[in-house]
């Protein structure tokens, strides 16, 4: 059975940006505004002798209302049916109280997570991740799922051949 990996975080941190370039597919829509992303997407992504499930998720704002309350819900159902997550957050935005609102949800599922610090194009992958240790999740790992910067790496590092 192939491992089964979520993608969540913020609104606009790049999850569905990266769901496309891992998948190799323009399956999940990617805009400059957010809540595009609802519902759950799943893609299969095959790279060398590795190969898994992936699931885009709608960002995860905090809000427990309406619309939001609704992606939130689908996207904490990935993180169910996951055997692992990715936790994107923005290089550039920082570290905001979602990032650690999320962090500490994620605790509660006891699945393992790696920190994805997306948009770390320009950036030095320490800088880029250095504020992101502060969430307690091990290691942040520093990419550019637009450029495609460091996605090789990433996989290698998911799924250990």
């Amino acid at each position: 059975m192939k491992p089964v990996i979520a993608l969540v975080g913020r609104p606009n941190v790049g999850k569905s940006t990266l769901f496309n370039r891992l998948t190799g597919t323009r399956d999940a829509l990617v805009a400059d505004q957010p809540g595009l992303t609802r519902d759950r997407k799943y893609g299969e992504v095959t790279f060398q002798k590795r190969s898994f499930i992936l699931i885009d998720t709608g960002g995860l704002s905090g809000e427990d209302e309406g619309i939001d309350a609704n992606m939130a819900k689908q996207s904490w159902q990935a993180v169910e049916e996951a055997d692992m997550v990715l936790f994107l957050v923005d290089a550039r935005a920082g570290l905001g109280a979602g990032d650690e609102f999320i962090a500490k949800q994620l605790r509660h599922y006891g699945k393992p997570v790696i920190v994805v610090v997306n948009k770390a194009e320009g950036l030095t992958p320490v800088m880029a991740a250095v504020e992101f240790h502060a969430l307690g999740l091990g290691e942040p790992y520093s990419i550019s799922a637009e450029h495609g910067q460091v996605i090789p790496r990433l996989i290698e590092h998911l799924i250990p051949e």
